[in-house]
């Protein structure tokens, strides 16, 4: 059964098909021919997970899941949150959200932070959601050279390495994304779909 998978981003992409059985055949939108932008206006990473997955499932009638992250750091009163992607700005740059951040945090010694993954999945009418959360705390400068986002500067409770200095298979194992994916996979396996 094609599923597709809201997302044109070729990290995550690549991050998801990995952590799913190789039985199940993943969509992205350009392979469904959906090359617009879906909207992530909703005030929550919930909310931002269900209008992409609703956006897809209702234009192109197709079995969907859409996931939403961000970065919530406790100094910061879980800033960026929803707004992770963009948090320096529209062109949404990863160097330019991390330089920021950073910034914001210079005089703060509280560095507890942790990233939240919610997956919405619409399947046969219905919805349903999945979270995955891991702590760990923020460094003061970027580390490694693997992963994206916020990864080199985070290092998640009870290890000495940044995501961005661990493998991907080592980084989706524990990740907030594999988390929430194990779920995602759990349920489908529930439903029988393998």
């Amino acid at each position: 059964m094609p599923l597709v998978f809201a997302s044109n981003n070729p990290n995550k992409i690549k991050e998801i098909q990995l952590l799913l059985p190789n039985t199940l055949q993943i969509l992205s939108l350009k392979d469904i021919g959906c090359l617009e932008e879906i909207p992530e206006t909703a005030p929550t990473i919930e909310g931002n997970a269900i209008q992409k997955a609703n956006y897809v499932t209702e234009k192109y009638g197709y079995p969907c899941f859409a996931d939403d992250t961000g970065l919530e750091v406790a100094a910061l009163d879980n800033a960026p949150g929803v707004y992770s992607a963009r948090y320096a700005g529209e062109q949404k740059n990863a160097d330019d959200n991390m330089a920021k951040l950073l910034d914001n945090l210079s005089d703060k010694t509280n560095r507890k932070a942790q990233f939240k993954t919610v997956i919405c999945l619409n399947l046969n009418g219905n919805q349903h959601l999945f979270e995955g959360i891991i702590k760990g705390e923020i460094i003061h400068e970027k580390r490694g050279s693997a992963g994206f986002g916020y990864d080199p500067i985070f290092i998640p409770n009870g290890y000495s390495n940044t995501f961005a200095e661990m493998s991907m298979s080592e980084k989706s194992k524990i990740s907030h994304r594999g988390l929430a994916v194990e779920k995602l996979v759990a349920f489908l396996k529930q439903k029988g779909i393998k």
